[in-house]
């Protein structure tokens, strides 16, 4: 019998909008691993298409920490919270948990253990940062449309040039992250 395996990975953490989400992922005995990569090195389509072949081919949950929650813990102990409610959703109980990075979520009766840089080594970690990518571009993707002065289609929240010349245009929003150097810089001007 083969050890069950979680990967667990969180993506959203460096955006200054949104909550930021995590997913876990024991993977199908029959899922092609070789497939499987970071989901920073893949295109949005590629995501897509991978999603739903993680999602038929595996355990998997997602979950996140909302903004007044990242505000309240701040971004490393919300991501871990996130981690820590994707981990507690799984069907099933994993034998061992790997997550990417180098902090791990409080967890009792679960044996977890981190990896650096484990999206690019583990194939459970490189499938949780897919659909954890996928599940967050289509939030952020539906509130571009209704706050389409930010680019956030483009930029996903990201503190880039055009996103923070933005904010100083046209304000910030109830999904900007206050707590957030650049937020709360132009807040406190």
């Amino acid at each position: 019998m083969k050890k069950l395996i979680a990967g667990v990975d969180e993506v959203g953490r460096g955006s200054l909008i949104g909550p930021v989400f995590a997913a876990a992922v024991i993977l199908n005995t029959k899922i092609n691993k070789k497939k499987l990569k970071d989901s920073k090195k893949l295109s949005k389509a590629k995501r897509e298409i991978l999603e739903k072949y993680i999602k038929k081919n595996s355990f998997w949950s997602i979950s996140y920490a909302s903004i007044i929650e990242i505000e309240k813990l701040n971004i490393l102990n919300a991501s871990l919270l996130a981690m820590k409610r994707a981990i507690k959703k799984l069907k099933k109980k994993p034998e061992l948990v790997l997550i990417d990075g180098n902090k791990v979520p409080k967890l009792q009766n679960y044996k977890i253990k981190n990896v650096i840089k484990g999206d690019q080594k583990i194939p459970e970690i490189s499938a949780a940062s897919i659909i954890a990518k996928v599940s967050r571009d289509r939030l952020i993707t539906k509130m571009a449309k209704k706050y389409k002065n930010y680019n956030w289609d483009k930029n996903a929240g990201y503190g880039t040039n055009e996103h923070l010349k933005s904010i100083r245009k046209f304000g910030v929003t109830k999904h900007h992250r206050k707590t957030f150097q650049p937020v709360y810089n132009i807040l406190s001007r």
